[in-house]
């Protein structure tokens, strides 16, 4: 077995996140090299890895691979999947790959549709697939997590909403548990010994933002260390504002030992920021991610990170959503998903970390 291979518990199914840790890879490299993304610019030696890993831990391949038997022939069910945007972040694409891959092992085939928030082409949208033979149920995604007013035509049928949820939270759904990860961040900085923990957060109106801003904050009162407003920094999710925010974190007269960013383009633009003022990472300051974007392992040096659990959340979305088809009763109307730490070598150890 792989020395750096996470154990994959009876209880559950690998996922796209387990392989990716397995593989020292992102889950969307995972996600391109299962489809046989003939454009992606993967090395063999990288597709051989992934595969290996996926086939060593029991990962379920997509029906696409010529090695494995292509299911059923007959007619098969069908579920919608509904999403405003798929085409501007990897994040989306690996909820779709999941699934999708949920659905094909049950025996049935995913229809997708990319609205762009365009109400015209949504209802139109949905007015088909209603009218789809065999229609199983839909899941209705969204690219960034926020709640939503269902298109009433959709309450008829099985429904479940991923990354997203209803003002009154009465529908089932499916989101990241972001309040975890930002906790859970905070806590492995903490448990390397830092006490001075800077924030560089995203656009405050998300919730995604505001969720591991809690985070955050929890961890620091768990741990009984004071919560520093100078401390907390907010950015636009890209790199350019994890530079300019890492640059005045570190003109402080009392600066962090280590900055948590709230995504992976602002660890890199705090990267670059603190290579700039001639500050070496770890040894000097330690910088944490969030995402596990492709972008985070090719970093100098690779950057610690926590896993947005797309491809599991996506899976889950559809099992769900089967779950109500065959007329159970779910035991609650919120599923968070949680993802790990992925440490790599941003991130000083207790032996080098002062204060």
């Amino acid at each position: 077995m792989s020395p750096n291979r996470p154990p994959s518990p009876r209880s559950r199914r690998p996922t796209m996140t387990d392989v990716a840790k397995a593989a020292g890879v992102s889950q969307s490299t995972v996600s391109m090299v299962l489809n046989n993304a003939s454009g992606a610019r993967l090395s063999a030696e990288t597709r051989a890895r992934v595969l290996q890993e996926a086939m060593a831990l029991g990962y379920r391949l997509p029906h696409r691979d010529p090695s494995l038997p292509t299911g059923p022939t007959k007619q098969q069910p069908v579920i919608g999947y509904l999403v405003d945007e798929i085409s501007t972040s990897p994040h989306p694409v690996v909820s779709l790959d999941g699934a999708r891959d949920a659905a094909w092992e049950q025996g049935c085939v995913l229809q997708v549709a990319v609205t762009r928030s365009n109400p015209e082409q949504e209802n139109a949208t949905i007015a088909a697939m209603l009218n789809q033979p065999g229609l199983v149920g839909v899941v209705y995604s969204t690219i960034f997590t926020r709640p939503v007013e269902v298109p009433e035509a959709l309450l008829a049928r099985p429904l479940v909403l991923l990354n997203c949820h209803d003002d009154r939270r009465r529908l089932p759904a499916v989101v990241p548990s972001e309040v975890a990860g930002g906790h859970a961040a905070t806590e492995y900085l903490i448990a390397q010994g830092h006490t001075r923990i800077a924030f560089i957060n995203g656009e405050p109106w998300m919730e995604a933002a505001q969720d591991r801003l809690k985070g955050y904050r929890r961890a620091l009162a768990t741990a009984d260390l004071p919560f520093d407003p100078q401390l907390l920094r907010e950015g636009d999710w890209m790199s350019g504002s994890g530079y300019e925010q890492a640059l005045a974190l570190m003109a402080l007269p009392r600066p962090p030992s280590a900055i948590f960013c709230a995504n992976d383009l602002m660890a890199l633009g705090a990267l670059e920021a603190l290579k700039h003022l001639g500050l070496r990472v770890p040894a000097d300051v330690s910088v944490i991610g969030y995402d596990d974007q492709e972008i985070s392992r090719h970093t100098h040096p690779p950057l610690t990170t926590l896993v947005l659990p797309n491809e599991e959340m996506g899976r889950t979305a559809v099992e769900l959503l089967l779950s109500l088809a065959a007329g159970e009763r779910l035991p609650r109307a919120l599923t968070k998903i949680a993802g790990p730490v992925v440490v790599r070598e941003s991130v000083a150890g207790p032996a080098r970390t002062a204060g």
